[in-house]
């Protein structure tokens, strides 16, 4: 609970440091561990985080969620109370002068059949309200003990070997994609835990932004557009 609260403080202070020169802020999925909103209770926890996002909105920054497979349910609370625009699945923006295709990099090119099945499940409306019909007592254990469960059964090797596989699939899909939209600029993908531009000559950067779990990294495009991978430090 204390690295949370810290990595909580982390962000926050970052936010706080872009806020003078920040335009936009997109955020791609997996911001937090869990999160289901109820029709008139959301979850606790994140209040320094959502403030800052609400402090961010409130000065100007236009503030784009992307959900992820952890907060797959963020409907429409923080949309209603901070202004910002939550969008699911991958779209097409354009910010700097540039089209670029976001993703929270799970809903996209060929992803394994049961991934695809659970992902589903979180969607599908019928199973939203099943879920949400279950008191939050015993909901909040089974999701995040779930998520720990994730993270801590895999050694870091087979973790890194999958998330390679996966950014390979993300690869594929962009250059296929690519090849049929020529207008794209730039793909940006979160999810993996991979922090890497990849550029070739022949298509846009294809750019993978890590996590805030151990690494702080996220991109930036300048005012000539061009794109950058950087790492936060206090």
């Amino acid at each position: 609970m204390r690295d949370d609260l810290e990595r909580e403080r982390r962000v926050c202070r970052f936010l706080d440091s872009i806020k003078p020169d920040a335009a936009e802020l997109f955020l791609l999925g997996d911001i937090l561990d869990y999160w289901y909103e109820y029709k008139y209770v959301v979850p606790r926890g994140y209040i320094r985080f959502l403030g800052k996002l609400a402090e961010l909105a409130d000065s100007g920054v236009k503030i784009t969620w992307v959900t992820g497979n952890h907060d797959v349910w963020l409907f429409d609370y923080l949309r209603d109370q901070i202004g910002l625009t939550v969008l699911n699945g991958h779209t097409i923006v354009e910010t700097q002068g540039k089209r670029i295709l976001i993703s929270h990099g799970d809903d996209v090119g060929v992803q394994p059949a049961m991934y695809r099945f659970t992902r589903w499940c979180f969607y599908n409306k019928v199973c939203q309200w099943l879920y949400a019909a279950i008191h939050p007592r015993w909901t909040y254990p089974i999701a995040t003990g779930w998520s720990s469960e994730n993270r801590t059964s895999r050694t870091p090797e087979r973790l890194q070997a999958i998330a390679e596989r996966a950014a390979q699939r993300l690869l594929d899909f962009s250059r296929e994609y690519y090849t049929a939209h020529p207008d794209v600029e730039a793909f940006v993908y979160g999810h993996l835990h991979i922090a890497r531009v990849n550029r070739s000559d022949d298509m846009p950067p294809v750019i993978f932004l890590g996590d805030w779990i151990k690494q702080c990294t996220y991109a930036v495009i300048d005012a000539d557009g061009q794109f950058s991978l950087c790492h936060y430090e206090d």
